[in-house]
């Protein structure tokens, strides 16, 4: 079940939505002098013999907050929405669309008079209409460089940036980057504008005391504190999540804003929050200074981002993933897929291979795409695999990651009668032939090899992981499997071997992944 994570701008009709979603860097604006880079060191904590006790609270952030208040400023804009447009809401929460008729009683003059202007407003031949969205942003260079999040600019045909002194600039968007949700504006200013800099997220730690300031609602210059809550969130965001999770107030309107820490560093821009009514409710995300530095710079640059690619697809290593390929302890990125032509394939990793270490450090699946996306294009990196047992180090170099292709349109085929399927009855769902009669049924490649799954057993082991009718089994730990017999005989086998589960790789609608079957204990039927 999908999380309400609500993006943060606020608008009187509609409210700009994320339309798609790393990078580190020296800080290039560290040298802006309209804010002091240093604070007052908070008063140290009383002696204590016992570790860990935590400082005080601080008696004001007053002062903290008159010095970076003149760098964050609201961000406006201005879309013109055409007729037939208003069923475009890209993110499925009804956010994009304009306010529904109110409930009146049936027959009332006021149902009339609304239902009326209702279908003006969506006929065919209405006017376009203007339509307004709010958010955040600060300034990291006192030329008039201004950070903010992209879901707050996207189709914007104006954006204009209000200061805390209300001096209204006129903006231009420099560069913007789906991926990650950043964007990069410029302003105009006859006088050096007031500036903030990134600091180092990587050294705050949960716990850490942290400002927010934005415009929540279109309240401008709103201050709210309160502390990093967690750190490496994942809000199925994109493939980049990296999120600090604070508890500081923050609502809508507050997308883009900082998020400081107490030496006025920004360690966050302020995106989205967890929330079943749209309000705060105490859990808000922020995108990492280390991720948004890189970005923003490479933003400045050229307008557009660079990541590095190692062209594999991959998942996280779970006990009985690791159960089925005997290794121990379960950690790192399995390789479920590897393109063809792409930097893994070069280097010549292996569907089944489990990457353990990028450049001698440690890593799980989920952080695979981001730490090789911040690798500059063309360097060689060193990989730890583990495969059969040993682990051996695979150079590779990195290629840039390719834009995504437009997908074709699929025709659904008519259903065709396949060969004769083989019950898997214990795992929960059979298999038949990938003969002619079944890539028409489902709509297969030509190149596709392996078995397709015909049926899948509600409330079984297959439905609980995941699988369904047309999935195309392709190995059986690690080897290819050609026929459903060859599959029934291999997962027999292993089951005699009394291993504990069985890995098969499944290519579904989403591409490829290892999928593990207990074969013992309770989950088998």
């Amino acid at each position: 079940m999908r999380l309400p994570v609500h993006l943060l701008c606020a608008g009187s009709l509609s409210c700009l939505l994320l339309a798609g979603v790393s990078g580190s860097a020296s800080a290039w604006a560290a040298g802006s002098a309209a804010v002091p880079a240093s604070v007052p060191a908070p008063a140290p904590a009383a002696p204590s013999a016992v570790a860990g006790v935590a400082r005080g609270v601080p008696d004001s952030f007053a002062d903290l907050a008159a010095r970076l208040l003149p760098a964050v400023v609201n961000v406006s804009t201005t879309q013109t929405v055409k007729s037939g447009d208003d069923d475009d809401d890209e993110d499925g929460d009804g956010e994009d669309q304009l306010p529904q008729m109110p409930n009146f009683p049936q027959g009332s003059p006021f149902e009339k008079f609304f239902h009326d202007f209702m279908n003006r407003q969506n006929s065919p031949d209405a006017p376009p209409r203007r339509m307004q969205a709010l958010g955040s942003g600060f300034i990291i260079d006192p030329a008039g460089y201004i950070v903010t999040n992209n879901h707050v600019i996207r189709h914007a045909d104006k954006i204009t940036v209000t200061l805390q002194d209300n001096t209204v600039l006129t903006a231009r968007a420099v560069g913007h980057d789906d991926r990650t949700d950043l964007a990069l504006l410029k302003v105009d200013s006859k006088k050096p504008l007031p500036a903030v800099h990134f600091g180092d997220s990587d050294k705050r730690r949960v716990g850490d005391w942290v400002l927010a300031i934005g415009n929540p609602f279109g309240l401008s210059g709103t201050v709210t504190a309160g502390i990093i809550s967690s750190r490496g969130r994942n809000i199925d965001q994109g493939p980049y999540d990296d999120f600090i999770q604070t508890d500081a107030p923050i609502n809508k309107g507050n997308s883009g804003g900082p998020l400081f820490d107490m030496d006025g560093n920004v360690i966050g821009v302020n995106t989205a929050i967890y929330s079943p009514s749209g309000g705060s409710v105490g859990i808000g995300f922020s995108i990492p200074a280390s991720e948004a530095q890189g970005i923003i710079e490479q933003l400045r640059k050229t307008g557009k981002v660079s990541r590095g690619w190692l062209g594999v697809r991959i998942q996280n290593v779970t006990q009985d993933i690791a159960d089925g390929l005997n290794l121990t302890p379960a950690r790192g990125a399995l390789v479920a897929g590897v393109e063809k032509d792409g930097p893994a394939a070069k280097a010549k990793l292996q569907t089944g291979d489990v990457i353990q270490s990028l450049d001698g450090h440690p890593i799980e699946g989920k952080a695979l795409p981001r730490l090789s996306a911040q690798l500059p294009v063309g360097t060689v990196a060193h990989l730890g695999v583990w495969r059969h047992g040993k682990t051996i180090d695979v150079p590779v170099t990195i290629g840039a990651l390719p834009e995504p292709a437009a997908e074709p349109e699929k025709k659904p085929a008519p259903a065709t009668k396949s060969s004769a399927e083989v019950s898997l009855s214990t795992l929960g769902f059979a298999v038949g032939a990938l003969d002619a009669a079944a890539r028409q049924k489902y709509n297969l490649p030509a190149a596709q090899k392996g078995v397709v799954v015909t049926s899948v057993k509600d409330g079984g082991l297959a439905s609980d992981r995941g699988l369904k009718e047309g999935d195309v089994v392709t190995e059986v730990q690690q080897a290819e499997v050609t026929s459903p017999a060859d599959l029934k005989k291999r997962i027999e086998a292993a089951q005699k071997a009394k291993k504990k589960s069985i890995l098969l790789l499944v290519h579904d609608a989403d591409g490829l992944r290892w999928v593990p079957f207990p074969l013992t204990g309770d989950d088998t039927p």
